[in-house]
């Protein structure tokens, strides 16, 4: 079972995650605050998290353009709910709900 290190604004928070689970529901499923505004259909980019160390799938052309909209982003920034996890992963979890004030949204599909 792959290893998450998650950095959120509270601090560093460690669990496991289901094999092939989206990044985005492994975060939730460990009790983590992220945003998910558009349901994991990669329009509105709330559950960015810059990938630290690991690897992870390419990204697709959607979550491509789609970020490529965005200014200011790290480079390994990604999309959490574009990402099926494989392996060992750092990450650092960009938007939570705790912080901008926003509602979640509506859970991503598997």
């Amino acid at each position: 079972m792959p290893k998450i290190e998650a950095d959120t604004a509270t601090g560093v928070e460690s669990f496991d995650a289901l094999e092939n689970r989206k990044l985005v529901l492994a975060i939730k499923d460990a009790g983590i605050d992220i945003l998910h505004r558009c349901g994991g259909n990669a329009k509105c980019t709330t559950c960015r998290v810059e990938i630290i160390e690991g690897d992870v799938e390419p990204m697709q052309e959607l979550e491509r353009e789609r970020l490529a909209r965005e200014d200011k982003l790290e480079p390994n920034t990604r999309l959490s709910c574009q990402i099926r996890v494989h392996n060992d992963l750092h990450i650092k979890v960009l938007r939570q709900a705790s912080v901008t004030g926003l509602e979640p949204g509506t859970v991503p599909a598997e």
